[in-house]
């Protein structure tokens, strides 16, 4: 017996029963040889935290565009965060920690520069529309290349379906995903808070009182309100799930959210700027594919690949490589 049957046995021994154990995997697209040492799900871990996409997170935005300090989130950081809260929860729940997070590290892989301002745009101007979901799926799928093979990162299904299920109405076939799919608001909604308070957006008195006295005054005890209570509510059940009054309270914290910092004008006063780049460069690329990289440009085989492929670009970019793009193509270079 290797090193990776003795952790699927020890998965079977000690994981609760509504756990997806790594052996009972659907599987990979396109079959490989299983590694001696490491399951399926902690390969899939692997592979995202070695793709150039995950790297590139760093550079892009979660809410605050260009922040000049250091301790404003980017998208990486919150999907650190995501990660962390996730497996909170999937080891309190005794759930598959490593699916769990294979899914927080890859949900956002395909997110746009410039946050999700950066994401309308591309909703609004690419023909067969954005979703971030669906590129993050399409980056681990099709656009991240293992050696010589066009397999993209092969990864499981379960991993595979968590990233595209992460939002939207459908949830993830696994408690393990669902448990991502809650983590990612828990999340963003307090680390937003407290960006916004250092931005001098927010003050911190200026959250609704009956979400604070309910949820906790701080962003320790805001997270620590929602985990236990996700944690608790969902003990030895089949779904992940908030109790009626912390998701209510929830919920109202993310409407105050959208009112006051999302759609706040101060906050994205930026945000026009980001999306007339984002529609330049689309536009340029489109009429002038022979200007993509190499690489990308050798693959378009047919007309209607153009438009795909000018879309994958820039979204894969971060927010200073399509500034600099912008730049290198729109503003003269002067003679020294």
């Amino acid at each position: 017996m290797n090193i990776r049957e003795i952790t699927e046995s020890i998965e079977q021994n000690t994981l609760s029963d509504y756990a997806c154990k790594s052996n009972y995997s659907r599987g990979r697209k396109f079959t490989e040889e299983k590694c001696d040492v490491r399951t399926d799900f902690q390969r899939d871990r692997d592979r995202i935290i070695h793709s150039k996409a995950f790297r590139r997170l760093k550079h892009k935005t979660q809410v605050f565009l260009s922040p000049e300090g250091d301790h404003y989130r980017t998208r990486l950081t919150h999907t650190l965060e995501v990660a962390q809260i996730s497996r909170t929860i999937a080891r309190a729940l005794r759930l598959n920690e490593d699916l769990t997070e294979a899914i927080a590290l890859g949900h956002d892989l395909g997110h746009t520069p410039f946050g999700h301002c950066g994401e309308h745009v591309l909703n609004e101007i690419h023909s067969d529309g954005f979703r971030h979901n669906e590129q993050s799926l399409r980056v681990v799928d099709k656009l991240e290349k293992r050696g010589y093979k066009n397999t993209g990162l092969n990864l499981t299904y379960e991993v595979r379906d968590g990233i595209l299920n992460h939002t939207g109405e459908t949830d993830p076939s696994t408690l393990e995903g669902q448990i991502v799919k809650l983590s990612d608001r828990i999340a963003y909604i307090n680390h937003d808070i407290d960006d916004a308070i250092r931005a001098r957006v927010l003050k911190i008195d200026s959250l609704p009182k009956k979400c604070t006295e309910v949820l906790g005054f701080t962003h320790r005890d805001r997270i620590n309100t929602m985990i236990r209570d996700v944690i608790n509510k969902s003990f030895e059940k089949n779904i992940i799930t908030m109790s009626d009054e912390i998701h209510y309270y929830t919920n109202e914290l993310r409407n105050f959210m959208f009112e006051y910092v999302y759609l706040n004008k101060e906050a994205k006063k930026e945000e026009e700027k980001a999306q007339s780049l984002i529609i330049e460069l689309y536009n340029y690329f489109c009429k002038k594919p022979f200007k993509l990289p190499r690489e990308i440009y050798e693959e378009i085989k047919t007309a209607n690949e153009i438009e795909e492929k000018v879309k994958d670009y820039i979204a894969g970019m971060s927010d200073r490589y399509a500034v600099n793009k912008f730049l290198e193509i729109y503003v003269p270079k002067y003679w020294v």
